[in-house]
């Protein structure tokens, strides 16, 4: 059963479906288009959906901002990519998608770690579809290696409760700062998630590919994180060098007091820092 707020978002989306390997990637559409107001695209983060903008929508809608969210291929509602299985995967089938939806109308692209290896790849292969990049959280950028957060295992437990408290841990470990930000709404969006996550073994995070594709990209780029991330703890002036190698890199934002999943822990803090650098790219 959806939260009464994931109903109510539901409710107000138009739903557009565009192939994808043997399925369709579904896309969710918030707001209406505004003449010289470039659509916002939204792209989640691994073992996500476009619940992970659960926090956001409103506001960017409220600000004049048509909202395109997809769950992407092999999360969520979304088949699989036709080929591959990790971010690389996914600019093909959502720059077809986005081809079939709004033409050539170029969008500003808003990617959550996962989703911002993916908007970074996206800026790269089709330079005239992404008129500007935030990057939220991301990793690739050669500074996150493998175990950096641990874990653990839960689909092996027969158990219920037992898989919950895994699923606690995790939020705690890898997603966000304040314990008592791990709300049953957070557990009830964190585990529908993971159940629909059909790309296990993703690798490109432990890697510097981000790195490489933002040298190719010339659209403006901008980066908000959280403070307390727990894949950067200790490491954010080192973050903020390796960002600042893209050519076209612009800022860096960090938020106080978040941690990975900055923009549903720290939503209005978030929120406006993120309308403050759309505006900026207008």
């Amino acid at each position: 059963m959806p939260t009464a707020e994931i109903a109510r978002l539901r409710a107000r989306a138009t739903t557009h479906l565009t192939p994808c390997g043997d399925g369709h990637i579904v896309w969710h559409v918030w707001g209406d288009a505004s003449p010289g107001v470039v659509p916002l695209l939204l792209l989640h983060g691994g073992s996500g959906s476009w619940t992970h903008w659960l926090r956001n929508i409103d506001s960017l809608v409220d600000a004049g901002r048509q909202v395109w969210v997809p769950d992407l291929p092999g999360f969520g509602d979304s088949a699989l990519p036709p080929d591959g299985s990790d971010a690389d995967a996914l600019p093909q089938p959502l720059e077809y998608g986005l081809r079939q939806l709004l033409g050539a109308q170029a969008v500003d692209a808003v990617g959550f770690s996962f989703g911002g290896m993916v908007g970074g790849f996206l800026a790269q292969a089709y330079p005239e579809r992404v008129a500007g990049l935030v990057l939220v959280g991301a990793p690739a950028l050669g500074m996150v290696a493998r175990n950096t957060v641990r874990l653990k295992a839960w689909r092996h437990l027969p158990n219920p409760a037992q898989q919950a408290e895994r699923h606690h841990y995790n939020l705690a470990a890898l997603m966000l700062h304040d314990p008592q930000a791990i709300t049953a709404e957070a557990m009830e969006l964190h585990i529908a998630n993971v159940l629909r996550d059909r790309i296990p073994g993703r690798r490109l995070s432990y890697t510097d590919v981000l790195s490489k594709a933002l040298q190719q990209v010339h659209c403006p780029v901008y980066a908000i994180y959280g403070r307390e991330d727990a894949l950067y703890l200790g490491q954010l002036d080192a973050l903020q060098a390796a960002l600042e190698a893209a050519p076209s890199f612009q800022s860096l934002q960090l938020i106080d007091a978040a941690g990975h999943w900055v923009q549903y822990e720290r939503a209005d803090a978030f929120n406006k820092a993120l309308l403050q650098l759309l505006d900026a790219t207008a």
